[in-house]
């Protein structure tokens, strides 16, 4: 039997690029099984799919396929799609356009780089709690997140239960210092429903997501804002064909007020290593009246002769504690950051 001939490299690559362009086709349907082109907005987003709720009076959910010329898709997309006429299980609408975005939130990732992971959002709820331990810290570090992402950041402390008259009324102090600078603070509790009537108010005709780390009860509130939560994520699921992908999926989930949530993993923690020195600053905003008046242009901000916000600090007119967290994040950058991403 005759050896089959070797092919060249330019051979094979084009063998390779035919395959894709087969594989690709696959997921193509013809002109004749889409209907006109609507505009949408996408609920959930997975693989190569997504989930895209028509914005006409119908409402009707529809799953597609993502034009391979539309770069980024992700949940709270405006879009225009074409959904599928066809009664076939399989046929799916696609997506052939994103809409410019009003806000994009996005997350570093240590492989990819920084990614979009929601879009359209009004703002932002920066859950922390009692337990496992309150920390000024960590809500500075997603405010710098939220300016960044020029988002509406609400300051949410949850478990205030587990605290006594005196603790409260020094927690309490402790959030002056957000408020003195224009951010919404709500103190709440999911056990008792302390303070959960005044802030479901703050959700109401707005887009919104919970951001924290693990243990200060988001999911507590999620479930205690939408009962119905699952009901939706179901109701996505049997209409959309796919499933449990669903449930890991990022998604958008309205509320009763009319006020909507975008859930997903990847929006609710994520770092800060992607930002550069001058983005971390400009990010505390009590900073940025000093900005650009130090002695040295290159000012570093710590112990340099000259600086402004040293010397505000020093008079008390920035606090102690917030140029403190200011430092640690400055000090982090470079040990969180990737080698790849480093400068």
């Amino acid at each position: 039997m005759a050896k089959k001939p070797k092919l060249s490299k330019n051979q094979k690559r084009r063998v390779q690029q035919n395959r894709h362009k087969r594989i690709a086709n696959q997921n193509e349907q013809t002109l004749d099984n889409l209907g006109e082109q609507i505009g949408g907005r996408v609920i959930s987003r997975f693989g190569k799919h997504a989930i895209v709720e028509s914005t006409d009076e119908k409402k009707q959910v529809h799953n597609c396929f993502i034009r391979r010329t539309v770069e980024s898709v992700v949940c709270g997309d405006q879009v225009l799609f074409r959904p599928s006429i066809s009664n076939e299980e399989r046929d799916r609408g696609i997506i052939e356009a994103v809409l410019d975005r009003k806000s994009v939130l996005t997350r570093p990732d240590y492989y990819d780089g920084v990614k979009p992971i929601a879009a359209n959002i009004d703002q932002i709820m920066v859950v922390s709690s009692i337990l496992p331990a309150f920390s000024s810290h960590i809500i500075d570090r997603y405010l710098v997140a939220c300016e960044q992402a020029k988002i509406e950041p609400i300051i949410l402390v949850n478990k205030i239960e587990l605290l006594d008259e005196k603790e409260l009324c020094k927690l309490d102090k402790q959030l002056d210092i957000y408020r003195h600078l224009g951010y919404k603070v709500f103190l709440v509790s999911c056990k008792t429903h302390i303070g959960i009537s005044s802030f479901v108010d703050e959700l109401s005709d707005k887009v919104s997501v919970f951001v924290g780390q693990s243990g200060v009860g988001k999911s507590s509130l999620v479930n205690q804002l939408l009962p119905d939560a699952k009901e939706q994520v179901g109701d996505v699921s049997e209409n959309s064909g796919l499933g449990q992908h669903t449930t890991t999926a990022a998604k958008l989930l309205h509320f009763s007020n009319g006020g909507e949530l975008i859930d997903s993993p990847g929006v609710r923690e994520f770092g800060l290593w992607h930002l550069s020195k001058e983005e971390v600053t400009t990010g505390f905003i009590e900073f940025r009246r000093y900005l650009g008046g130090c002695k040295f242009s290159d000012c570093s901000h710590k112990s340099d002769p000259g600086c402004l916000i040293t010397d505000a600090v020093n008079t008390g007119d920035i606090e102690e504690s917030r140029y403190q967290s200011y430092l640690k994040i400055i000090e982090t950058l470079d040990t969180q950051r990737p080698s790849y991403a480093k400068s």
